[in-house]
């Protein structure tokens, strides 16, 4: 009977392969370790900033406020839509025809008036909401850069990237209140 024989002893350039990766791979970690080890690495929540930062709450606020008007509005349609409905299906019967088909007229005008401004408010406030938001990320990254210049951080992250973060490198908290600060003493 014959030995199997293992993929080193039949495949010799392999055994080298593997030996050279692992002599490889053993360097690397000798070696990064240390810079590792010194690195200064940081860690920032956009989304908390975003949410919990006073400007944002402001930001947020005055959005609401420029646009509860036209808000109200669409929500004055629909409700009108809604009893225009019921009412041609409660008496769709009794109506003639020609009633019935201006009824439906009117309520399909309507309704196409009420998308068209309901997708408008929605871009708009698409686009409101970019403005004010970009103006928050661009202060926040200022802050960020600052902190990183002044306490000499290495790399500092944003959420997107990162899968987790320990508590000691978030200073997400850091940049909140400096965003506060700054906003109440303008």
């Amino acid at each position: 009977m014959l030995a199997r024989r293992h993929d080193h002893e039949r495949y010799p350039l392999k055994r080298v392969i593997y030996g050279v990766s692992g002599l490889f791979f053993l360097a690397i970690s000798l070696f990064a370790a240390p810079v590792f080890a010194q690195s200064k690495i940081g860690f920032v929540s956009l989304d908390r900033i975003l949410r919990d930062a006073v400007p944002a709450q402001r930001a947020q606020k005055r959005i609401e406020a420029e646009f509860a008007k036209r808000d109200q509005e669409l929500v004055r349609i629909s409700e009108q839509l809604k009893k225009m409905q019921e009412g041609l299906e409660k008496n769709a019967v009794t109506m003639s025809e020609t009633e019935r088909n201006r009824r439906q007229r009117e309520f399909t005008d309507l309704n196409r008036d009420f998308e068209r401004k309901q997708r408008e408010f929605r871009e708009d406030l698409s686009t409101r909401r970019n403005e004010e938001l970009s103006a928050i990320v661009e202060r926040a990254n200022r802050t960020i850069r600052q902190i990183a210049d002044s306490e000499k951080f290495d790399v500092i992250f944003q959420n997107d990237q990162v899968v987790w973060a320990s508590p000691r490198i978030d200073l997400t908290d850091r940049v909140i209140k400096t965003l506060e600060d700054s906003s109440t003493a303008k």
